[in-house]
């Protein structure tokens, strides 16, 4: 192939912008050749550089007692657990492929996520998910979630770590352009994390792994730009995985972090290897010189820029100590992996990667990243109209005497509310033994922290309704959905991790919900003690049609690890037994706002977001750890989507019980039943513990309702049958099944 001449115009075709062109030529001194080119068009797009949103994250609260890393500094965050053990987590997004090829875009984004977790020498113990998808009466919609689930499926079980929690949200806003957010959860010995970071002249550098070939090449910059009607033309930039090679890559990995071998380790993803050799250069104040044509290769006749920008999975890059490479060689030649050295550190800032004895591309390590010489914007962004529309909402002209058993019906069957089963069942959630939820249902995952008395709680939790209409509150709102789903197991919340979904930077209105949602999220993690531990902005999740940019939801999804120090303490969402009394925990109100109630069943589609008190939430939090630490509830039950008769009828379905409450008299009865008015916990109390329950509510000056008491199987409300919990339970498992084989 002949050399490609660069010009500006080259340049904008890959996603450089005429100013930036200007900085690679100064940073470089000249023009740069194509492969260059190739290399600052994917390093300095959105997906690698975070060049349009890092002077908001930077704002997020990233310090803490228990976090072991800085956020952003490794692959993943890495929180202390006690008992000498780490505990390293992450969410990632990865939306644009699993938009054009559902099953390798979301099993690719499975093993992407597993990847940054065993870099650092973790073994990944859980996984969780969080997915939007369009309207599921549409027959795009069902292909897209039969290919994004099978694809979940089939890597995660494949690879054998057990799915613990997840969430699945329909909308019309995700019709084109859905969201796949994945996150993994580690357990490693503390003080033994391998860092992504090289240094030292003349150690050595391998790729390890699987061989290089086209796919996902410009993936990269594919996931920083916008869908089009022609975006299936895009395929070859969606990887490719394997997830047995990527089980042997595990265990190769954790054997040579059981060595004196390394120096650092970065997964080969986003980017592929020049993201590797760059980051772990920069940030070890050093180069490389490497020779592309030591990479092992699947595909025949591939240029430099290919091999530098491919995507390919299960790859690793490894930086080792000089005498130290018989061991590296030796272990994943045990393992049957590719492990060839492609090059060495060099006291210099510079990588020179050379391909068949020519040097084809030079370029300083600092100058591609983050913190480095890649660009920083401060973007405009201005609030948009339908904002203030938003607070002009009226509850009193929702009309009141509705049928409420026909709502209630509505709901249990609707597809944002009713058992995701059909989804969960295809995901491999017992393997390892170590899932405390299996027969204990909860609002969070727990896994069992095996050799100790503790469990790790975890969740990932967005309303992005909520964020649409409020986007500062409507974050805030996700972090203390989080929270409030790891305190209901018993646990106390740590940490997030986030994966921030929004539309295009350039869009000031779609700016302004991004700006606005890290002020909520920054101002909640703060009240909560739940600093930010990293995470991956995924932008441009929009649509263009006929010239027409149409984003999604803001959606900000909050991946929340939590602590459980005695799993005696664990608690469970199921009522127990008949007779137990049911009490709600938080404010009663009236609101109705931006719930699934006003929004799906009357059709309003604008309102304000739902009645929230952050200090309330903190305190309720609290509370919920030390109701559980003293045996005082039987269980505890969020109350989110769907309000609190979707909350009492999930507490009833475990064990085939059922609820009689009576509602306020001086409560709108629809909003007391289906709003979802914020900091509400649904919990069962032993009649013998009763009054200390209620004792210990009044010393805490916590808000809380005398609902009524667990029955056995009819639920009543204010002396009306809703049915029986047989009948309202197939309703809700069967819900989204029978769409989907419709």
């Amino acid at each position: 192939m002949s050399e490609i001449i660069v010009t500006l115009e080259i340049a904008q075709t890959l996603g450089v912008t005429e100013e930036e062109f200007k900085m690679i030529k100064n940073y470089l001194g000249r023009t740069p050749n194509y492969t260059e080119l190739s290399i600052y068009s994917v390093m300095w797009s959105e997906h690698a550089s975070y060049k349009n949103s890092i002077k908001w994250i930077k704002t997020l609260p990233r310090e803490g007692a228990c976090l072991l890393t800085g956020a952003g500094e490794e692959n993943a965050g890495l929180v202390d657990i006690g008992n000498g053990l780490a505990c390293a987590f992450k969410i990632e997004s990865h939306n644009h492929p699993s938009a054009v090829e559902p099953y390798q875009g979301a099993a690719t984004g499975v093993g992407g996520i597993n990847r940054d977790i065993f870099t650092m020498g973790a073994r990944p113990v859980a996984q969780l998910n969080s997915l939007r998808l369009g309207n599921i009466e549409n027959d795009r919609t069902r292909w897209l979630l039969r290919g994004i689930v099978k694809g979940i499926a089939d890597y995660g079980n494949a690879f054998g770590v057990p799915v613990l929690g997840g969430e699945v949200y329909f909308d019309e806003c995700y019709n084109t352009n859905p969201l796949v957010n994945a996150m993994s959860v580690g357990i490693m010995k503390k003080g033994k994390m391998i860092s992504a970071i090289a240094y030292g002249e003349g150690n050595p550098v391998y790729i390890v792994g699987s061989a290089t070939g086209k796919d996902g090449i410009h993936g990269t910059t594919f996931a920083s730009a916008d869908l089009t009607e022609d975006s299936a033309d895009d395929i070859p930039a969606i990887q490719v995985g394997d997830p047995f090679q990527e089980k042997l890559l595990l265990e190769a990995t954790l054997e040579l972090a059981e060595t004196d071998a390394i120096i650092g380790m970065q997964d080969m993803g986003a980017a592929g290897i020049i993201c590797s050799t760059s980051e772990m250069s920069a940030k070890g104040k050093c180069g490389m010189k490497i020779d592309l044509s030591l990479v092992p290769l699947r595909q025949k006749n591939m240029e430099a820029w290919e091999i530098l920008l491919s995507e390919s999975q299960e790859r690793m890059l490894v930086v080792i100590k000089k005498g130290k490479e018989h061991i590296v060689e030796q272990i994943f030649d045990k393992w049957d992996l590719h492990c060839a050295r492609i090059g060495e550190v060099i006291n210099e800032d510079k990588l020179y990667f050379y391909y068949h004895g020519k040097l084809v591309a030079e370029v300083p390590a600092d100058s591609l990243v983050l913190g480095g010489g890649a660009p920083v914007y401060d973007r405009e962004y201005k609030e948009p109209a339908y904002y203030a529309e938003n607070q002009k909402f009226d509850p009193n002209e929702i009309p009141q005497n509705v049928d409420l058993r026909e709502v209630a019906d509505f709901l249990t069957r609707h597809p944002n509310i009713a058992s995701k089963k059909w989804i969960y069942e295809q995901y491999d959630t017992m393997i390892g033994t170590a899932n405390l939820t299996t027969n204990r249902p909860a609002d969070a995952g727990l896994l069992n922290i095996k050799g100790t008395n503790s469990a790790l709680a975890m969740t990932t939790d967005c309303n992005s309704r909520y964020v649409k209409a409020d986007p500062k509150v409507g974050a805030m709102i996700a972090v203390a959905e989080a929270a409030r789903n790891v305190a209901c197991t018993g646990a106390k919340p740590l940490a997030i991790t986030n994966c921030l979904n929004f539309g295009s930077p350039m869009n000031p209105e779609a700016f302004w919900e991004f700006v606005n949602a890290i002020k909520g999220m920054g101002e909640a993690c703060k009240a909560f003690n739940t600093p930010v531990t990293g995470g991956n902005v995924s932008f441009y999740n929009q649509t263009i049609v006929d010239g027409k940019a149409e984003p999604i939801n803001p959606t900000p999804t909050i991946g929340m690890l939590g602590l459980l120090k005695d799993k005696l303490y664990q608690t469970s969402l199921a009522f127990h037994r008949k007779g137990d009394m049911i009490y709600m925990l938080g404010r009663t109100s009236d609101d109705i706002a931006s719930s699934e109630y006003l929004y799906s069943y009357h059709g309003v589609k604008n309102s304000p977001a739902p009645e929230f008190d952050l200090q309330l939430e903190v305190k309720l939090v609290e509370v919920l750890q030390e109701l559980a630490a003293r045996n005082l509830v039987n269980s505890m039950h969020d109350v989110s989507d769907g309000g609190l008769y979707i909350a009492l009828l999930e507490s009833s379905m475990p064990n085939n019980l059922g609820f009689d409450i009576t509602t306020p008299a001086e409560n709108r009865t629809d909003a007391f039943l289906f709003g979802e008015a914020q900091g509400r916990v649904v919990v069962s109390v032993p009649i013998e513990k009763e009054v200390e329950f209620v004792d210990f509510l009044l010393e805490k000056k916590l808000p809380f309702n005398s609902l009524g008491h667990v029955t056995k199987g009819e639920l009543r409300i204010d002396d009306t049958s809703f049915g029986f919990i047989t009948d309202e339970k197939e309703k809700y498992d069967n819900a989204i099944g029978k769409k989907m084989d419709a």
